[in-house]
């Protein structure tokens, strides 16, 4: 059974507030069936899941999980904006991968910071950039270290302690930044204000930000993906 399926379709009526009776009623069974489909309990037939993707106007990619995006689109190296749009780098056939995963990057980033100004908090805006910093800083040390004939003495924390004094150091962003984004006024922080334009949907990013929002969307179906794949691990392991 698939896995994405409940969640999605369960997803797509609250996002619009409709309550499951109407949805019912709208695509004609029963309520029960709706809330069987919705648990995953039963598995619904394709003629449904075309009527459900119509009446939700999504793609069937999207209800399956299968594309991050409402309307299913796959996402391509050119389909992506250039972050930099004065970049006049050729890209060689060997560093195609490189440069679509940096522009996948930097594009949610941009998303990323202009939600989290629209929560009009100092506070979240100084931990999550913290936190991004020290994970470019991390990485760029991992990348460093790959040529042993770098000279160490170009940081001045010693490799020894770098890895988990950094680790510790975003550990504290994150704890911070989520308790500004849950309205939990840290050290004398501000916190984040809730209104309707911090309200994310799908649709709403990529009608807000179109180009970049589809960056985002497929850096969170891979990170899932990742994420999913550890876990499962873990639980074959147990």
């Amino acid at each position: 059974m698939n896995s994405d399926f409940p969640r999605i379709i369960t997803l797509l009526r609250k996002e619009r507030g409709i309550s499951q009776k109407n949805a019912a009623t709208d695509l004609g069974i029963s309520q029960a069936l709706l809330s069987h489909y919705e648990k995953g309990i039963r598995e619904c037939g394709l003629e449904f899941l075309v009527k459900i993707a119509d009446y939700y106007s999504v793609s069937c990619d999207y209800l399956l999980g299968r594309s991050p995006e409402p309307a299913g689109k796959t996402i391509s190296y050119e389909d992506i904006p250039e972050p930099d749009p004065n970049n006049k780098e050729k890209i060689s056939a060997g560093g195609v991968m490189a440069s679509f995963n940096k522009k996948l990057t930097v594009n949610s980033v941009t998303v990323l910071y202009a939600l989290v100004q629209k929560t009009g908090s100092n506070t979240l805006l100084k931990e999550v950039s913290a936190y991004l910093m020290l994970a470019v800083y991390k990485m760029f040390r991992i990348v460093y270290a790959a040529n042993p004939k770098n000279d160490k003495h170009f940081f001045t924390v010693p490799e020894v302690v770098a890895a988990g004094n950094s680790s510790a150091a975003m550990a504290l962003c994150e704890a911070s930044a989520t308790a500004a984004a849950k309205g939990v006024p840290v050290g004398g922080g501000d916190t984040a204000k809730e209104s309707a334009d911090t309200v994310i949907t799908a649709n709403s990013l990529s009608e807000e930000y179109p180009g970049a929002a589809s960056s985002l969307l497929n850096v969170i179906k891979n990170s899932e993906a990742r994420i999913q794949l550890i876990s499962g691990s873990s639980d074959s392991s147990n």
